[in-house]
Parts: structure tokens; C-alpha cells; sequence
């Protein structure tokens, strides 16, 4: 039983459907010993490290985000391209990081919604589906920095 006092580990949650910084996250979760929560549909192979625990949701629109907003605290980040969970896991106090190292936060998260509705709307509008941009290894290495500073942040306290 821990103290109302007592500052818990943060943990890391990862949106793990479609995200491809999966192992960059295994890595800094190693590296300062904290839990990581793999989130799915399924179709992910399990780590066999023993600080990664991976939750299989079922296949429904959003089951993966609502696991994560509900299971979520007050400073747990949270790794997600998904825009309405970034909104959710901000309203809880949790920190929010794109795979591309962008930081969600409450001064950008009003515009990135508003954006993904007319993103949404134009698709309906014109029927064009939009094309993600190839994810780089400069992607890549940019994510891992901003999570190291992020995950060094929110221990610190």
C-alpha cells in the first residue's frame, strides 16, 4: 500500500497499433527501469523483458485509446499519433509525445484537433484519402532524444 504522499513510478503507455517506435520506447523504459504498457488490437509479438506488459484490447474502433485514457495517471506518458487520445491523456495530467518527437500539450492540442476535423472534413468533401509521410530514421532519432528528455522530466518530478 503506498502513501497518498508518495510519488509513484511514472509508466510508459504505448499506442502500440501502427506505431513504429516501439523498440525506441522498450529502450528508454530500460534504461530507467520503468513499466511499458504495450497497447493492441493484437498482432504484436510479446517482449519477453519483464518491465514491457503487453494488453490486447478487442478489435473495436478506439478500444485501444479507451484502455490507455482509462488506465492512465497523473504524470504516465503516453505515446500516440492519435490526436483525440492526446487530448484525453492530457485532461489527466499524463504526458503526451507523437512518434515523430513532437510533444502534445495543452498550448497545441486545441489546434492539432481542430486540424484533424478539417483534415476529416476535406476528406469527405473530395473523397481523397491523405498520405502519411515516410517515417525517417532522422523521425526516428528526433523521438528517442524527445522521449529521453521527456521520461528524465517526468522523474525528476
Amino acid at each position: 500500500m503506498t502513501d497518498s504522499n508518495e510519488k509513484t513510478r511514472p509508466r510508459l503507455f504505448v499506442d502500440a497499433d501502427a506505431c513504429p517506435v516501439k523498440a525506441e520506447c522498450e529502450r528508454v523504459a530500460e534504461r530507467h527501469r520503468i513499466e511499458m504498457i504495450v497497447v493492441s488490437n493484437g498482432g504484436i509479438r510479446p517482449s519477453r523483458n519483464p518491465l514491457i506488459r503487453n494488453v490486447i484490447v478487442p478489435p473495436e474502433p478506439d478500444a485501444a485509446d479507451d484502455w490507455i485514457a482509462e488506465n492512465a495517471h497523473v504524470g504516465d506518458v503516453i505515446v500516440t499519433s492519435d490526436i483525440p487520445l492526446a487530448s484525453r491523456g492530457l485532461e489527466i495530467g499524463a504526458r503526451v509525445l507523437k512518434a515523430n518527437g513532437q510533444e502534445f500539450t495543452e498550448a497545441n492540442i486545441g489546434n492539432a484537433l481542430a486540424g484533424r476535423e478539417i483534415a476529416a472534413h476535406m476528406r469527405e468533401v473530395t473523397g481523397e484519402q491523405g498520405r502519411n509521410a515516410a517515417f525517417t530514421q532522422k523521425d526516428r532519432s528526433k523521438f528517442s532524444s524527445a522521449l529521453e528528455v521527456m521520461m528524465q522530466a517526468v522523474l525528476r518530478g
